[in-house]
């Protein structure tokens, strides 16, 4: 009979158990993925989606995935292959609003308050004269781009100083803290070495427990400083939803599945105006402008009552409260408010109060449209003449500013395999002919930053083509960024002239080098 009553208890135990499982389980699927929607479910039509889709297509604009959010849910996403769900992209400066958000985190839990003078966390860095200004400078002036400092020092101390720290306090404080914006990602880094001080983790680390994981967002990683700082201002790698999610936290002011993670006056206080970027700018001038609207705390205010996370080369969360909308754009643009102006002219008047009528017709042509996105490769069906000549010849380059010293290939099929060698180092890439071969390099691609400790290897895909019977030319996408590199090599008899041009925002830095073909790898 206890046995009996055992086995009883132990089903009911389990039954109960299996109830709360299911309760709990669209939580956790919640938290993990976004919910999906149809467009007009959520009074956005679909026909408006496909023109803002066909206007991106017809601009200069390389986009590389969207993401539409609206009253919480995805009514559209898509990613231009080779680009897909599942890969990081480099974010740029979308990384500060990440690091605010650590800030945030901080002064919640009373370890920091924005008024703490940033010398009271350095005292070992400090110069040996303190200017009344740096002792005046704040975690505030920080994080509204109101250091003091001109010019921004942050290209000159990243290339030539391992500690950013003690270089960054010893550099003149020309300004009033707080008085005059100027754009600065080094203070910005600075926000992520007070993190690291006050915590004892890199931002990405103390971020993990308080958003990533609530937020269902894995696999982030973020490039560091020469001494394991990470650099805040930029660096972060994350997905396209994983960005559309942090926006979303951001309109719902920090609640996340019935859980306040963040407290919502600070998502007030971090996403109002704190210092105008120009004062003085002519009204017409800020009519037509989405950077003269008022900075805040790692965040732009928008026109349209809007703010948003902005990344070089148009890298951008959207978050429209007026709307209960978000969107999320990954892309290569050398025209970032051209960028955002389809979105205001395309997206914005589309977002209604109501319901929209059923059309499943349309919703499964957007459907179609948005799976079928794609950057696709130049298509060439056969290898020209010359091709069987260059197999195992090794092309040996002049000293050129990309440090290559030769490029070897061999041509098999639709596949053509390329070593490039760069300080003695041997880079071996497989491009495809008329397709994407996607792999992994440690060789450098183009960047607006370089690449610093952490993040070690590059995912790409990679295609060729021959324009003519003597000139090969190969994409090389590194499809966890924003850019690409294009290597043309024309060949005449035993000489060689190689191209080799970074994508569009990189275009003035074209270098073509002389080479010479002949030997074997």
């Amino acid at each position: 009979m206890k046995t009996t009553f055992r086995l009883t208890l132990l089903a009911a135990l389990l039954f109960f158990l299996g109830l709360n499982s299911c309760k709990n389980a669209p939580e956790i699927l919640i938290s993990e993925k976004l919910q999906r929607s149809v467009p007009e479910a959520e009074g956005i039509s679909s026909e408006a989606i496909m023109t803002f889709l066909d206007s991106v297509s017809a601009s200069d604009h390389e986009f590389h995935s969207i993401m539409i959010l609206r009253h919480g849910k995805v009514v559209a996403e898509g990613w231009w292959n080779p680009y897909k769900a599942d890969l990081k992209h480099t974010l740029y400066s979308t990384s500060k609003s990440f690091t605010s958000t650590a800030i945030g985190f901080a002064v919640s839990e009373n370890l920091i308050t924005v008024e703490d003078k940033v010398v009271s966390f350095f005292p070992d860095y400090l110069p040996d004269t303190v200017s009344p200004y740096l002792a005046e400078l704040t975690i505030k002036d920080l994080l509204t781009m109101s250091a003091g400092q001109d010019p921004d020092p942050t290209s000159s101390v990243r290339t030539a100083d391992s500690n950013w720290v003690k270089k960054f306090l010893s550099i003149p404080i020309v300004n009033k803290p707080g008085s005059k914006f100027l754009y600065n990602s080094l203070a910005t880094y600075m926000l992520s070495a007070i993190i690291q001080k006050v915590t004892g983790d890199k931002i990405v680390d103390y971020l993990t427990p308080r958003l990533f994981e609530p937020l269902g967002i894995r696999g982030m990683d973020w490039e560091v400083d020469p001494m394991g700082i990470n650099t805040g201002g930029w660096g972060l790698r994350v997905k396209t939803e994983d960005l559309a999610k942090f926006g979303q936290l951001y309109l719902q002011k920090g609640l996340w599945n019935g859980k306040q993670i963040i407290p919502a006056a600070w998502i007030e206080e971090a996403t109002t105006a704190k210092i105008m970027q120009d004062p003085d700018a002519r009204q017409s001038r800020k009519d037509s402008s989405d950077w003269l609207q008022g900075y805040c705390y790692q965040f732009w205010r928008c026109r349209n009552n809007a703010y948003r996370g902005d990344g070089a080369y148009g890298q951008f969360i959207i978050v429209m409260p007026e709307k209960d909308a978000v969107v999320a754009i990954t892309a290569e643009t050398s025209d970032m408010q051209d960028e955002i102006n389809l979105v205001w002219e395309f997206l914005l008047p589309a977002l209604g109060n109501e319901t929209l009528p059923e059309n499943t017709a349309m919703a499964e042509a957007l459907k179609q449209k948005l799976a079928a996105l794609a950057l696709p490769p130049a298509l060439n069906a056969s290898n020209a003449p010359v091709a069987s000549s260059l197999t195992n010849t090794m092309i040996t380059l002049e000293p050129n500013d990309n440090l290559l010293h030769s490029i070897s290939m061999v041509f098999a099929g639709d596949t053509c395999k390329v070593v490039f060698k760069r300080d003695n180092t041997e880079y071996p890439v497989n491009f495809g002919n008329g397709r994407w071969i996607e792999g992994v390099t440690s060789k450098p691609g183009p960047s607006l930053t370089g690449r610093l400790g952490g993040i070690n290897e590059s995912k790409v895909a990679a295609h060729y083509f021959w324009k003519d019977e003597k000139t090969l030319e190969m994409v090389l996408r590194y499809i966890e960024s924003p850019h690409h590199e294009t290597i043309t090599c024309e060949f005449d008899k035993n000489k060689a002239l190689v191209s080799i041009a970074p994508s569009m925002a990189f275009g003035r830095y074209k270098e073509e080098i002389k080479g010479k073909v002949g030997g074997r790898e």
